[in-house]
């Protein structure tokens, strides 16, 4: 029998977005935390730590690097799994998103199957035969 559900952090601030999340972690059966911006989230990081994070590049007031960066300096997140995704795919915001320890960075529109591939990939999940 499978452990434990991954537990998956999205922020995003399109709602579009985090309904297409929502219905694939129905389907994928991950664990799923959605916040509309990097403010919201800090409640639920500020105690737990997902086994992957996604976090949306552009989104008002904070975008998604300083947001990942204040994250980084929190012990409990210097090295939390995270996968940038954005609506631009340019060299400048993928070498930023190294800088910061990204593991993907990946330009929207993001497929189903990419979401599942991700999360199975940086949580071990691929041997449940999800």
């Amino acid at each position: 029998m499978d452990t434990a559900k991954p537990t998956i952090v999205l922020v995003d601030d399109s709602a579009a977005m985090r309904a297409f999340f929502e219905q694939v972690a129905a389907e994928a059966d991950f664990a799923l935390h959605v916040y509309d911006s990097a403010e919201a989230s800090l409640d639920f990081l500020a105690e737990r730590r997902p086994d992957l994070l996604f976090v949306n590049v552009m989104m008002p007031n904070k975008d998604g690097y300083t947001f990942l960066k204040e994250l980084r300096s929190n012990d409990l997140h210097g090295d939390t799994p995270t996968v940038m995704i954005s609506s631009k795919d340019y060299a400048q915001d993928r070498a930023a998103a190294r800088e910061l320890g990204v593991v993907e960075f990946v330009a929207k529109p993001i497929s189903k199957k990419a979401i599942r591939t991700l999360v199975e990939k940086y949580t071990d999940k691929s041997e449940a035969g999800g």
